[in-house]
């Protein structure tokens, strides 16, 4: 089992540099910046900030899915018939919307830590203190925040859809489940789309806080060539130009999403 693993890890390894856009085979420091700061290896910093793009999307990737589903059970706790449902939804939202994003992150970083140690020390653990893994501290923060945000999308976008609809698919004797899996879901996608893409945009920027928990991110790598080379209008504009290279990037990517998920509409 641990030879593959290694094997998979090595072939995931091999994917990474094969298309990475800035020191792959055909990456634009591989081509253009081998003479300069900018050079792949040991002689220049791109690699470290190659790096740093690919934590940068990869906690962007990871948080989306989890916010999502979050958010989605979020929005149904705060329109349930159960009082107490919508009570703890409403806590939720008004908790995770208000606090700072950034607090947000220490809060689950440095307080998961304590918890776990303690909890550890309920039980009588007496071995090296308890480290959380900083990648997944940023995806837990980040998570809670998107799907604060995102609750709200989809409960507006729930309201917007009549309860003729329901009331259709109960005509029909389905159940709530196929109800909303096959009536209402379709409709909620393309209703809440433009607001999901737009906390889009805000996550990816929001990736910028997992630097503050020293997670090697775009800013972080950045930060520490700034430091070393006294570069800083360098070294920050590169990292201008990935982030608005990753906003582009998603516009083209959430636009293609948008005409599919309309394409009913054109249709009629």
């Amino acid at each position: 089992m641990g030879g593959l693993f290694s094997a998979l890890g090595s072939f995931w390894s091999l994917l990474v540099h094969i298309f990475d856009p800035l020191c792959g085979p055909v990456g634009l420091f591989t081509w253009f910046g081998q003479s300069t700061i900018l050079a792949c290896g040991d002689t220049g910093w791109g690699d470290e900030i190659a790096l740093g793009l690919q934590v940068t999307v990869s906690v962007a990737v990871v948080t989306l899915p989890i916010g999502l589903v979050i958010g989605f059970l979020v929005a149904l706790g705060q329109q349930s018939e159960e009082k107490s449902l919508r009570l703890a939804a409403g806590v939720y939202t008004t908790i995770f919307r208000g606090l700072p994003e950034l607090l947000t992150l220490f809060i689950i970083y440095y307080g998961m830590q304590i918890l776990i140690q303690y909890l550890l020390d309920l039980a009588g653990y007496n071995g090296p203190p308890v480290e959380i893994n900083a990648f997944l501290a940023g995806v837990i923060a980040l998570s809670v925040v998107f799907s604060a945000y995102c609750s709200e999308v989809l409960l507006s976008a729930f309201r917007a859809i009549p309860k003729g609809q329901y009331e259709a698919g109960d005509s029909l004797g389905l159940h709530w489940g196929r109800t909303l899996r096959l009536i209402v879901l379709p409709q909620l996608v393309r209703i809440a789309l433009p607001g999901l893409m737009n906390l889009w945009m805000v996550l990816l920027k929001d990736t910028s806080y997992v630097s503050i928990i020293s997670l090697a991110d775009i800013l972080r790598q950045t930060n520490v060539a700034v430091r070393v080379t006294k570069e800083p209008f360098f070294f920050y504009g590169i990292a201008c130009c990935l982030y608005l290279a990753l906003a582009i990037l998603s516009s083209f990517v959430l636009a293609h999403i948008d005409r599919w998920a309309r394409r009913s509409e054109v249709r009629r």
